[in-house]
């Protein structure tokens, strides 16, 4: 009985550890970086144009700013960034800025699109855009003139083209105010965005090189590669999620030594009254076990802090929580409290969750007659 949507915590730990970086995985080195001279646009439709105010660009022009952006109609992250590129282009208005936005759907689609509304707004996607240029390339032309020769795999994705015409930021849309402000001021230092993003695009590499490292079982290799880096990185903020990232690779491999457990005690610590968290938790330690390593006292303690918790968890939840109650008092060799987690399960539970409940508790029964 393995409620589904609890992740181990390596997953959850290495997930939020990749997120942070917010920088698409870098598998070829890339083509087109900060420093690069900006490609030129071959766009083939022009949906917007700023009112009037904008030409279509092709070859960059000196002394002006550009920002390119690649978004789509389904990406919901491109739609929200939508109010926001309108709210920089109309404060650069006249200040040599243009925003071209890049699409590669059809055309139709996108007509469509922008005939729906902006709920926050109450504005239509038509009324927004049209305060920057809004444009699709069906045939991926600029996709792959920029997006793929800079290996950036995700949407929404801009680059700021300076005023020499060369790369001098890349990222996301909503992150764009500091850097394009700087630009357009002249006092963005380019080369030291480039060295941070080129750093944090080289950890990325050895992020998923630790992932499939530890996917495939090979613990003390992943390990030895995040203290590496830890030692390498001067970032204390990216030091302590690799530090959490290492003893979640040592409590999945079962090595829970004293530093393992003193450290997850304050995590504990941490999440009490929390029932989600703490449940995440408690199901990863099941993980390690089954796996046939040892969880050692975080069995019991993980027990004692999420019980008193589970009745603050939602209806649906509540039989998963006192399902990973039960196993854990069973591995801790607690029988009569694996049953008392397990009957309260089914108790909680909705009817066609019952029967499955009710197999786990007949068998915890079974070993408790056995003896």
């Amino acid at each position: 009985m393995k409620p589904l949507f609890f992740r181990s915590l390596f997953l959850i730990t290495a997930t939020s550890l990749v997120a942070i970086l917010s920088m698409g995985p870098a598998s070829a080195e890339a083509k087109l970086g900060v420093g690069s001279k900006a490609p030129e646009l071959k766009v083939e439709h022009w949906l917007q144009d700023g009112k009037g105010f904008f030409k279509p660009v092709t070859a960059f022009e000196k002394d002006k700013v550009y920002v390119v952006e690649f978004w789509a109609t389904w990406c919901g992250p491109c739609v929200m960034s939508m109010p926001h590129l309108a709210e920089l282009q109309n404060q650069y208005r006249g200040e040599k800025v243009q925003i071209v936005s890049i699409s590669d759907e059809d055309p139709e689609e996108i007509k469509e699109f922008l005939k729906g509304e902006n709920p926050d707004l109450e504005k239509t996607f038509d009324e927004i855009t049209s305060a920057y240029s809004l444009t699709t390339d069906p045939d991926r032309s600029s996709h792959t003139d920029y997006m793929e020769a800079a290996n950036q795999n995700g949407i929404p994705t801009s680059f700021v083209v300076g005023k020499t015409g060369q790369i001098e930021w890349i990222g996301h849309p909503m992150d764009l105010e500091e850097p394009l402000e700087a630009v357009v001021k002249g006092t963005w230092d380019r080369d030291a965005f480039k060295a941070q993003y080129e750093a944090e695009h080289r950890l990325e590499e050895t992020l998923q090189e630790i992932s499939m490292l530890a996917g495939s079982g090979k613990f003390d290799e992943a390990i030895k590669l995040i203290e590496t880096e830890m030692a390498n990185t001067d970032s204390e903020a990216l030091k302590a999620n690799l530090k959490d990232f290492r003893y979640s690779l040592l409590l999945s491999s079962g090595k829970v030594g004293d530093d393992v457990i003193a450290y997850y005690r304050e995590q504990i610590g941490n999440m009490q009254g929390d029932p989600m968290q703490l449940g995440q938790f408690a199901y990863s330690l099941i993980g390690v076990v089954q796996q046939g390593g040892k969880a050692g006292p975080l069995v019991g303690e993980a027990v004692a802090a999420l019980a008193p918790t589970v009745e603050k968890a939602d209806a649906e939840t509540q039989p998963l929580l006192y399902n990973i109650l039960a196993q854990l008092a069973q591995i801790d060799k607690k029988l009569d409290q694996a049953i008392e987690f397990q009957t309260k399960a089914v108790e909680v539970s909705e009817e066609r969750q019952k029967k499955r409940m009710q197999l786990y508790l007949d068998e915890l029964q079974s070993e408790k007659e056995a003896k």
